[in-house]
C-alpha cells in the first residue's frame, strides 16, 4: 500500500510525538529513542531479506519520516511491505531498548539521591512479608522491616518520609532500598529543619543512633555568636519537636556540642550525668570515666545505652566507674599480671598506667610493643602474651560454667506443662492438695485432644488433569521475592528511652 505524501507527513508528526511523550514520562532522551528506532527498522528489513548488508537508514529528525535504502533498492516502512514478522520483530526490539533505557536513566537519577531523603513523600502501596512497597514517582522501592523504627506500623495509603540507603540493578530492573533507621536519616532531617545547618553555619559532626529508643547528635558552629544546641534545639523546643514526631514520637534526642578535646566531648556526650575525671588512653583507644556513686546509673543510663551511644560518637571504648570500682580494678590487674611467669613489677605499673587492666588487654599487644614498655627480651615478651591469652581463655570458660550453672537461666527453669499433662495430672496416681472444679477439667480435657496425634488422613485422588498436564505452578511476583531478601528483621536494641527530647 503506497502512502500519499499527506499520510506520510502525518505519520512523522505521530513518531515525533511518541519520541517526545517517551522524553517526557520515560526521561529518554530523543536521539536514543530515534537510534532505538533506526536499529528496529535495519532489524525488520533483515528479517524480511535474509540479511541486513548494505541497509541505510535515516529517520528526519524535524519531519519524522523514515527512509531506507538496502543497496540500490529504495524500502518505504510505511507501505508494510516488510511483513507481519519483521514487523513484530522490530516492534519487540523497539521495547526492550526502550526499556533499557528506562531501566538506565531511572538508576541515575536514583543514584543522585543515594543517601538522600527522598524529594517527595512516598505512598506505600501494599505490605508484602513484613516489607513495605513504597511508591516514589517512576518507580517503586522497598522498606525492609529491618529499615523501620522499632514499634511503627505503616498501612496502606500513608505518605512517608524516608532515606534512598541503597541503589541496585537487577537486569532491566532498578532497585530501590529505602531506610527510617539509619542515622544518616536523621542527620538529613536536621538539615531540612534547621535553617542553620543548610547555610553551614552549623555543622552535624556525629550521629549515633538507635532508632526508636535514643539518638545523640554532635554540633559545632563556625560563628561564635550563635548556640549550636540552641539552635538545633529550637525556641520551646519546636524544632526538636518536628524531627522527633516524625521519628514516632517516643525517640529522645539529645544534642551534644563538639569538641575538639576528646575529654571535653566524652564529658558532653554523657551529660546530664556529672563527670569527675577521664583518663585517656591511647594505646587502646580507651577512656576511663570517674563519676561519683549517685551518678553512676545516670551516665551509664538505662541498660547501658547512654554510654554505649556515647562510645559511638566519641568513637572511643568508655568505661563508667566510681574511684572504688577503679581502685578494685587496679589491685585485681597487678595480681593478675604479676602471676604471669616473667613478670616484672615495673612493667605491671607501665600497664596499668597505660590502661591495661586484665590480661585480656595484654593478649591484644605484640611482642616489640611489650617490649618498649617493659624492657624486657622479645622472647620474654612473647612467652607473657601466650600466658595472658591462655588465662583470658580460661577466665571466658569460667564465666560461661558459671553462667550455665546459675539457677536463674532460662534452662533451669521448669518448663510449663502443656495442657495434656495438665489433664493427665489430674487423675494421676499422686494428686496434689490442689482441687480442681468440674469447668476447669473440661477445659483441661478437651485443650489435650489438641495435642493427640491425629490420625492418618486417607490419600486424596489426584487432580486427573495434572497426569495430562502437570500440576499448576505457583507464581511469585518479583517484587515479593525482593521484599522477603530485604525485610528480615534484624536486632533491636535492648530498651526504649521514652523520655522527652532534650538537648544536652
Amino acid at each position: 500500500m503506497t502512502l500519499t505524501s499527506n499520510e506520510r507527513a502525518k505519520a512523522g508528526l505521530e513518531l515525533l510525538r511518541v519520541i517526545d511523550l517517551l522524553q517526557r514520562e520515560k526521561n529518554i532522551p530523543p536521539e536514543t529513542a530515534f537510534t532505538a528506532i533506526e536499529r528496529a527498522v535495519r532489524l525488520a528489513i533483515g528479517k524480511h531479506f535474509g540479511d541486513d548488508d548494505d541497509v541505510v537508514i535515516t529517520i528526519d529528525r524535524h519531519r519524522g519520516t523514515i527512509t531506507a535504502q538496502k543497496g540500490d533498492k529504495i524500502i518505504d516502512p510505511h507501505e508494510g511491505t516488510l511483513g507481519r514478522i519483521a514487523a513484530q520483530a522490530a516492534k519487540q526490539q523497539m521495547i526492550q531498548l526502550f526499556r533499557e533505557e528506562e531501566s538506565q536513566s531511572l538508576l541515575v537519577d536514583m543514584e543522585r539521591l543515594k543517601g538522600q531523603l527522598l524529594p517527595q513523600l512516598g505512598t506505600i502501596q501494599r505490605m508484602e512479608g513484613g516489607a513495605a512497597i513504597v511508591s516514589i514517582g517512576r518507580t517503586e522501592a522497598i522498606l525492609p522491616r529491618s529499615e523501620m523504627i522499632p514499634g511503627e506500623t505503616h498501612h496502606i495509603g500513608e505518605k512517608i518520609k524516608a532515606l534512598v540507603l541503597d541503589v541496585r540493578k537487577q537486569g532491566n530492573r532498578v532497585k530501590v532500598i529505602l531506610s527510617r533507621t539509619s542515622p544518616l536519616f536523621v542527620q538529613r532531617l536536621f538539615e531540612r529543619e534547621i535553617p542553620e545547618i543548610e547555610d553551614r553555619t552549623i555543622k552535624i559532626e556525629r550521629v549515633a543512633r538507635e532508632a526508636g529508643y535514643r539518638t545523640k547528635v554532635a554540633v559545632s558552629s563556625i560563628d561564635s555568636r550563635v548556640d549550636c544546641v540552641g539552635a538545633c534545639v529550637g525556641v520551646r523546643g519546636s524544632r526538636i519537636k518536628n524531627i522527633v514526631e516524625e521519628l514516632g514520637g517516643v525517640e529522645r534526642i539529645d544534642i551534644v556540642r563538639w569538641n575538639d578535646a576528646i575529654q571535653v566531648l566524652i564529658q558532653n556526650a554523657l551529660q546530664p550525668a556529672n563527670i569527675e575525671e577521664v583518663f585517656l588512653y591511647e594505646k587502646l583507644q580507651r577512656a576511663i570515666v570517674l563519676v561519683q556513686e549517685d551518678q553512676l546509673s545516670l551516665a551509664i543510663g538505662r541498660r547501658g545505652q547512654n554510654v554505649r551511644l556515647a562510645s559511638k560518637l566519641v568513637d572511643w571504648d568508655i568505661e563508667i566507674m566510681t574511684h572504688e570500682e577503679l581502685d578494685k580494678a587496679i589491685d585485681k590487674a597487678e595480681s593478675q599480671f604479676m602471676a604471669l611467669e616473667g613478670m616484672t613489677p615495673e612493667l605491671a605499673n607501665a600497664l596499668i598506667e597505660s590502661g591495661f587492666l586484665s590480661c585480656e588487654d595484654v593478649a591484644v599487644l605484640t611482642p616489640a610493643e611489650l617490649v618498649e614498655m617493659g624492657g624486657i627480651d622479645e622472647e620474654v615478651a612473647a612467652d607473657l602474651i601466650a600466658q595472658a591469652d591462655e588465662q583470658s581463655d580460661l577466665t571466658s570458660s569460667e564465666t560461661n560454667v558459671a553462667k550455665t550453672r546459675d539457677p536463674q537461666s532460662p534452662r533451669s527453669q521448669e518448663m510449663p506443662q502443656t495442657h495434656k499433662q495438665k489433664f493427665e495430672n489430674l487423675f494421676s496416681d499422686h494428686p496434689t492438695s490442689q482441687t480442681f472444679s468440674e469447668a476447669e477439667v473440661n477445659e483441661a480435657a478437651v485443650a489435650s485432644n489438641d495435642e493427640l496425634p491425629a490420625k492418618e488422613a486417607e490419600p486424596i485422588a489426584a487432580n486427573p488433569l495434572d497426569a495430562l498436564f502437570g500440576p499448576a505452578e505457583e507464581t511469585e511476583s518479583p517484587t515479593s521475592q525482593d521484599a522477603a531478601s530485604d525485610g528480615s528483621p534484624s536486632g533491636l536494641p535492648e530498651a526504649a528511652d521514652t523520655d522527652s527530647p532534650s538537648g544536652a
